[in-house]
């Protein structure tokens, strides 16, 4: 199997809805959490603070317009609806995350390398499945595999901007 320069761009291009998702509670999120501070059955933040109603549906718009701007940019490669379920995807992989890392007693923004970089992407790709829009293996190999080092670096960066609190 060989991989060419478009599979890497169009793999980019098919994920981005879902990278914008999850980088805008960054920018917009804070307020209410999303889990209205509850516990759960084993007395643990359900999500934690840092997961916020506005930061979910700042990423859900976000993404959703990225998705609606695509389908103009290459009409037939992209949809409104794919960058809906991307980005929701996206974002529900992101509070799963945070709900295994509250069980095992981690606090928000603890690192766990890998989870912390490709739960959101596994969440985009389960849920674009359900709507038959999984890419080709190829694009999905390049997404595992380029996703981690952009996750980390615009993690840094947004530290560097003060977006984040803690260096990645």
């Amino acid at each position: 199997m060989w991989i060419t320069i478009n599979d890497f761009a169009y793999a980019l291009y098919f994920i981005f809805p879902a990278y914008c998702a999850n980088a805008a509670p960054v920018i917009f999120g804070g307020g209410l959490p999303l889990d209205a501070d509850r516990a759960f059955f084993d007395g643990k933040p359900i999500f934690g603070s840092h997961k916020t109603v506005r930061g979910f549906l700042a990423g859900l718009i976000v993404g959703t317009l990225v998705g609606f701007s695509q389908q103009f940019l290459l009409p037939g490669q992209q949809s409104v609806l794919l960058g809906f379920t991307l980005s929701l995807g996206g974002l529900v992989g992101d509070l799963i995350d945070s709900f295994i890392k509250r069980r095992l007693g981690l606090h928000p923004g603890s690192p766990v390398p890998l989870a912390d970089q490709l739960d959101f992407v596994f969440g985009a790709l389960l849920f674009s499945s359900a709507i038959g829009r999984l890419p080709p293996p190829a694009w999905v190999l390049i997404i595992l595999i380029v996703t981690p080092p952009i996750h980390l670096l615009t993690n840094y960066l947004a530290y560097l901007l003060g977006a984040k609190k803690k260096a990645p």
